[in-house]
């Protein structure tokens, strides 16, 4: 049992709430409904019917109606990315991220095979410092004389908050987004200058794909992860150029990196009298990505586990909340530690001088307002299409249990389903959310054993052969 589930179950509106629903004729249905959201703890609640026609004959195949649903409410999952709001949603979200990754890896969904010899690296970029923090620098004391431990609650605070570029800090998350689009833009110019070649006809010749994620520093600035390939002109399906070499592609990263500036003017009106030029930290990280995991210590399935576990998390690591803040004073209620405090404070004192970044509405982000798991067209597959294949097999098991035909076995015609659906709420019950926590873990637990078991046999497998 989590200790999630345990502390519920020590709650007397809690255990209430589920000896309630326990003793209700449909307890066995709400369970069935939770578990088809995957244990989501905070469903989205639909009333309505739908009704499955033959256009042909008229005939009415199947009809349904959420009247006779317990609560007469049907609960599908709310789909957030965030752990913090919904670890099953997040879970999934974190599953699609994994094999959006490792499909442009590895080749698979799409993606051919022979991308395991495409050049590719996995690429680390970071904001600048804002002023000096509490760190552990590998064997050396942090500059304040102390060793701080893994789990210190200074580490990325400033050593002297008073002297902090606070508003440096969160302008500089506010314009990420654009610092990794020009990232983009001059990374393609730096190929081509080191082919020899224009830029049209490097373009010609291959193209740079990537997918990356978002993820905050201690200290409470956004850095981003990303793998970085070469393909030929067509994408992952025909082979990069001899010149496309990996000494090439992180030559080209790291120039590009250093040549990007974004400059946010003075306004002087406000009092800020001095431009802001942002631009990428010194701390640039670029390491090859090896392909069958013989052992190299970067390999394609724990680059594709690191960049899912990150795809689920946001500002909240830092202290902050999970979403918006309405003014200075609620900040106080929600006991926001000092250092992700101020930060939010300097979004809110900076949106009046550059209200069309929207400061203030993203300040519990502290600033940032980019999407935290991007892609290039060619990279891979896309999330949606993920979702799709989940959406089509569920669909699937479920006419194969009403006795509907298959789609696409009915040639005559093609079946109708007339739906009308309306939104009656969210959210869940002490009860149900206990039920969903228990029912999540449980999935979880399965799952995992079950990848076990799998790789237990691929490697017995292996050594047979």
């Amino acid at each position: 049992m989590t200790d999630t589930a345990t502390a519920a179950v020590l709650d007397p509106a809690t255990l209430s709430d589920l000896l309630r629903l326990a003793g209700s004729p449909g307890f066995d249905r709400l369970t069935e409904q939770l578990r088809r959201t995957g244990g989501c703890t905070a469903p989205i609640r639909l009333t309505g019917t739908t009704k499955t026609l033959d256009p042909a004959t008229r005939t009415v195949l199947h009809a349904y109606t959420t009247d006779a649903e317990p609560g007469g409410v049907l609960r599908v999952a709310c789909g957030n990315r965030r752990a913090s709001r919904c670890p099953s949603c997040a879970w999934t979200y974190a599953g699609d991220t994994y094999h959006l990754i490792r499909a442009g890896l590895v080749g698979d969904k799409g993606t051919p095979e022979t991308i395991r010899d495409h050049p590719r690296v996995f690429a680390t970029l970071t904001a600048p410092s804002f002023g000096p923090v509490h760190n552990r620098p590998g064997n050396r004391p942090c500059r304040c004389g102390t060793r701080h431990a893994e789990d210190a609650p200074e580490l990325g605070t400033p050593l002297d908050p008073s002297a902090y570029d606070y508003a440096g800090a969160v302008l500089w998350n506010n314009h990420a987004s654009e610092l990794w689009r020009y990232f983009t833009i001059y990374l393609r110019r730096e190929i081509a200058a080191r082919a020899g070649l224009t830029q049209k006809a490097a373009r010609e010749q291959s193209r740079v794909s990537f997918g990356k994620v978002a993820e905050y520093q201690k200290r409470g600035a956004v850095h981003f992860h990303a793998v970085i390939r070469f393909d030929g002109p067509d994408g992952p399906h025909t082979p990069p150029p001899a010149w496309a070499t990996l000494d090439l592609l992180t030559d080209a990263i790291r120039a590009a990196a250093a040549r990007v500036r974004v400059t946010v003017p003075a306004n002087e009106e406000y009092g800020f009298v001095h431009d802001w030029v942002l631009q990428w930290g010194t701390q640039l990280d670029v390491q090859p990505i090896a392909a069958f995991g013989h052992g190299e210590e970067l390999t394609e399935q724990a680059v594709a586990a690191y960049v899912a576990k990150y795809a689920t998390k946001a500002a909240e690591t830092t202290g902050t909340v999970d979403r918006p803040v309405g003014n200075k004073e609620a900040l106080i209620l929600l006991d926001v530690p000092d250092h992700p405090r101020r930060l939010i404070e300097a979004c809110m004192d900076l949106d009046a001088a550059y209200p069309d970044r929207r400061l203030r509405a993203w300040a519990h982000m502290l600033g940032f307002r980019g999407h935290f798991s991007t892609k290039s067209r060619a990279y891979s597959t896309t999330l949606g299409a993920l979702r799709q294949v989940r959406a089509d097999y569920r669909a699937a098991q479920q006419r194969t249990a009403l006795g509907l035909p298959d789609p696409d076995e009915y040639p005559e015609s093609t079946l109708l389903v007339v739906a009308h659906w309306a939104y009656a709420g969210h959210g869940a019950t002490p009860g149900e959310s206990w039920l969903a926590a228990n029912i999540r873990r449980d999935l979880q637990h399965n799952r995992q054993h079950a990848r076990e078991i799998r790789a237990e046999l691929e490697a017995q497998g292996d050594e047979l052969l």
